[in-house]
């Protein structure tokens, strides 16, 4: 009797390599995604509708597939902190700033969220405590975030006359304490439940609060252009869905470290879309802080190793940070460290997809 032949341990390589384009582009275009979207909808409801109808899809995913909707008792308080964090104040704030700023300096700044990760990591009693080489990482990190805010710094009557680069940075802050809060307390929950929870309730509450500004009366039918439906659906399904369902495929077959070059990958494909399609301007001085940003970030990543638990920037966020937790952009540090080809991944990289937003 012959014996079917066993299934390949790891997939081929042209699967892979779709996969990372599929994860860069989807989350890579979400900025200039949602930029589309808040030019003519109220960015608060536009952002939480989005945000919950992706978690209710996910949801009816996991139903289909015959998995677990329920979560352990105590479990509850902390997905709504961690839905707040990264879709209120990660995905949220975003949506707000690209009233603003164009896509691409969003997405450069969005990068400074492993920073942010690596400050709390240090300040935290039981953190890890970064060496030499990753307290340089933050010094050039901050150098070039500093360089992005240049012309603004020298008039700083400007930066409360707009605000949006710094709610990118907040954006970037509230992504850093989500994830922060998910690699110091492990879900007990099914992952992709989890995850879906955290969408509809960081959703639903984003929603609420763009009712209470009044958002809704601000949705006419003038205001649903074909861009803003468009991008709408498009951050749904691309940014949301197949790039968070891609992102945690690839996490059960390649390592964190190379999944995690998407941090680095976004902003490029951001700065080229949004000049290519919406005309916007790629600066001297937006090139040289994205490098310097990214050198920061590596460094960091550099100065965490030495503690034997990974690296701190391994929480990279997406397109913002792309649900957050999930999201992401989502979006975000890790739990452990998660084995090829294991049944389910195990950091919350898988969660932060949801900053892409």
């Amino acid at each position: 009797m012959s014996h079917p032949a066993a299934l390949p341990s790891h997939p081929p390589r042209w699967a892979l390599v779709v996969a990372f384009a599929l994860v860069y582009t989807a989350w890579g275009t979400t900025f200039l995604a949602i930029q589309n979207g808040v030019r003519s909808l109220p960015p608060g409801l536009f952002a939480g509708v989005r945000v919950t109808l992706a978690g209710l899809v996910l949801l009816g995913f996991v139903t289909l597939r015959g998995g677990n909707l329920r979560l352990p008792r105590g479990e509850w308080r902390w997905v709504v902190l961690v839905g707040t964090l990264m879709f209120v104040g990660g995905n949220g704030l975003l949506n707000f700033a690209e009233k603003s700023v164009p896509s691409g300096a969003a997405a450069v700044l969005a990068t400074t969220m492993p920073l942010w990760v690596a400050l709390l990591e240090t300040l935290w009693p039981r953190g890890e405590r970064l060496t030499g080489l990753g307290w340089m990482g933050l010094a050039l990190g901050s150098t070039g975030v500093l360089i992005l805010l240049g012309p603004r710094l020298e008039h700083p009557q400007e930066l409360f006359e707009d605000i949006g680069p710094l709610l990118v940075l907040g954006s970037a802050f509230c992504w850093a304490i989500g994830s922060f809060t998910l690699r110091h307390r492990r879900p007990k929950g099914e992952h992709l439940t989890t995850a879906a929870y955290h969408m509809i309730l960081g959703g639903s509450a984003m929603t609420v609060i763009g009712l209470l500004m009044g958002e809704a009366s601000r949705l006419t039918p003038e205001s649903f252009t074909p861009a803003a439906v468009a991008s709408f659906f498009y951050l749904l399904v691309v940014g949301s869905l197949v790039g968070f369902l891609t992102y945690t495929w690839l996490l059960r077959h390649v390592s964190t470290t190379l999944v995690g070059t998407h941090a680095y990958v976004n902003p490029v494909v951001a700065l080229v879309v949004g000049a290519l399609i919406a005309g916007e301007t790629i600066t001297e001085r937006i090139i040289a802080g994205m490098l310097i940003i990214f050198a920061g970030v590596a460094l960091v990543r550099a100065g965490s190793h030495a503690h034997g638990r990974g690296t701190t920037a391994d929480t990279l966020v997406p397109g913002g940070p792309a649900v957050p937790t999930p999201s992401s952009p989502g979006a975000n540090a890790r739990l452990a460290c998660p084995r090829r080809n294991s049944s389910l991944p195990d950091r919350p990289h898988e969660r932060d997809f949801e900053k892409n937003r």
